[in-house]
């Protein structure tokens, strides 16, 4: 009986093995093949710029790309600053500080974070332009003509960066706060005890400390910032990301294009991996457990209101007052967001977010759980490559994507022509599937970084003791890391969903004919100076994005508790 029953065993163990080995390949190829969509945009890019020929590029450089480089430049110098004084600055005063009103402002300085930073130009624009009520109620109270005084304008370069500032200054502010929650009382007690007064202790000891979570968070908003269209295009600032765009509609100049898709893609990787240095240089090992964290000091007489006077201004700027402007606007617009043509737009919206949040995640999934199951260099450089796209803006993305598959689909025409004397058009240009490739390839770093964030809490003895119960890799996955990473997940399936709602410069270069969204119904209402119009679409998107920052604000709220 011994040796009849061991035969069964015999057999079934290397059919177990196949099985585990066929499902770790399997997860192992379609991850490769992930990481290889998002660094085809990259390479394609690369490529097409090369062989675009000498003469684009002697023409872009002697007409437009040293004022697109300068303007950008000048753009993320003044965002980069903003958003560090604004987003440290408050950090520092509801973390380190009490004052009146800092249990509010501490969870509502994340809203602003809803709000696109073309959605507020339009709203800002129709309050502070020339026909503005601004501008109207000076004239009529002075009696001044159009000539007769100076007004800042709001369509310029500073206009822009303020937008920028506006909406952006909360990922600095949430990354601050967290770096100054985590540090303990040793440092800053030693800073005061040796005669530094509290200023002096934030910038010599608590500053340096956070530095590599404020850099962080400054990248991020750079980054959004180069990678935005509709701000800069609509106040009429000439940066790389508009002259992508008018190189590829305007002038049909795919060259030119690729040329200067591959000069932001150069000028967003550059930034990256500086703050990559700077942060892996930097080592700070805070003194002290987290329990004796200093106690906030609390403010009284001017200081106290000047402290809530520099945390509520950014969010009446940046939410409470153009949520009033939207509303008033939408209000006389004529728009009818319950008719048929608005019902298409909101359907096309949700359906480009809804597929490319499900895809996303799964990809995310399947990058993360291949690093965790093969450790090693090959799933090291899958995460990494599919971080990338959070470096590449939208624009260089779509164009990257369209260069080779409309290369594809001609070449397959011109063959099926030859061969079957049959025409097959664009199979793949111009679809919803690309551009929802697209979208992967841009936001696949945020839905991944909240996947390995959650799946960080999965020990990996749980891994071992499925594996023991005889769990394939896949089994693992579906029955214990799904399981557990329910909240992560849906925080990923949020912030995707969201992000594709807000994105505008890759949806108007692929999206297919007839096929817009409400970010474009925005744009284009908002380009035809139609700016009552446009606030009813905008005001769609910031009530979607309003959902992660309510999350984000529950977090906030949960955690100082």
């Amino acid at each position: 009986m011994a040796e009849t029953t061991s035969v069964p065993r015999l057999g079934r163990a290397p059919s177990r093995r196949r099985t585990k080995a066929a499902g770790t390949r399997g997860l192992a190829t379609i991850a490769i093949l992930i990481a290889a969509l998002c660094l085809l945009p990259i390479v394609a890019v690369s490529l097409a710029a090369v062989t675009g020929g000498t003469d684009s590029v002697a023409h872009l450089w002697s007409t437009v790309l040293p004022r697109y480089t300068l303007t950008t430049i000048a753009l993320v110098a003044i965002v980069a600053t903003g958003t560090f004084t604004i987003g440290v600055g408050t950090a520092w005063l509801v973390t380190m500080t009490r004052f009146p009103g800092v249990r509010v402002l501490e969870i509502v300085l994340v809203l602003p974070l809803a709000f696109p930073a073309y959605v507020l130009a339009y709203a800002y624009t129709f309050v502070l332009d020339h026909p503005g009520i601004v501008q109207a109620t000076l004239r009529q109270v002075t009696g001044w003509g159009p000539r007769d005084y100076w007004f800042p304008e709001v369509r310029s370069l500073g206009g822009a960066a303020a937008m920028f500032i506006l909406v952006l200054y909360p990922y600095v502010y949430l990354l601050a706060r967290a770096a100054f929650l985590q540090q303990s009382s040793g440092a800053l007690l030693a800073a005061r005890t040796l005669g530094d007064s509290a200023w002096a202790a934030f910038w010599r000891v608590s500053l340096p400390m956070a530095r590599p979570a404020i850099a962080g968070g400054v990248l991020l908003t750079v980054m959004e910032t180069i990678a935005d269209f509709g701000t800069v295009a609509y106040f009429g600032v000439q940066t790389f990301a508009t002259g992508i765009y008018t190189s590829w509609f305007s002038f049909a100049d795919r060259a030119g294009a690729a040329q200067l898709a591959l000069c932001l893609l150069a000028f967003a990787l550059i930034l990256a991996m500086a703050e990559r240095a700077q942060r892996g240089e930097a080592r700070f090992h805070h003194a002290g457990k987290r329990s004796m964290r200093l106690p906030p000091t609390p403010l009284k007489g001017w200081r106290a209101a000047a402290a809530t006077t520099f945390c509520t201004v950014p969010v009446l700027l940046g939410f409470a007052l153009p949520v009033v402007i939207l509303v008033s606007m939408g209000v006389g617009s004529g728009q009818d967001l319950f008719g048929r043509r608005y019902q298409a737009f909101l359907q096309n919206s949700l359906t480009l977010a809804t597929i490319a949040a499900v895809l996303t995640l799964c990809a995310a999934i399947v990058i993360g759980f291949y690093q965790r199951q093969l450790p090693g260099r090959l799933s090291a450089g899958a995460a990494y490559v599919a971080r990338l796209g959070y470096a590449v803006p939208g624009g260089v993305i779509a164009v990257g994507l369209v260069v080779p598959f409309a290369a594809f689909d001609n070449g397959l025409d011109a063959w099926m022509r030859a061969t079957f004397d049959v025409s097959t058009g664009l199979l793949v240009t111009g679809s919803i599937w690309l551009l929802i490739a697209a979208y992967m390839v841009r936001f696949l770093a945020a839905a991944l970084g909240a996947y390995e964030g959650g799946q960080s809490t999965v020990h990996a003895n749980m891994d071992a003791a499925a594996r023991s119960l005889g769990q394939t890799p896949l089994g693992t996955l579906r029955r214990v890391h799904l399981p557990i990473l329910t909240p992560s997940l849906l925080t990923a399936l949020l912030i995707v969903f969201v992000d594709v709602m807000k994105e505008l410069p890759a949806t108007l270069i692929m999206r297919p004919f007839n096929y817009d969204t409400l970010a474009v119904q925005a744009y284009r209402l908002a380009s035809d100076e139609r700016l009552e119009g446009a606030a009813v679409p905008s005001l769609v998107i910031v009530a979607v994005g309003l959902l992660p920052v309510i999350l984000i604000c529950r977090q906030v709220g949960r955690r100082q508790s």
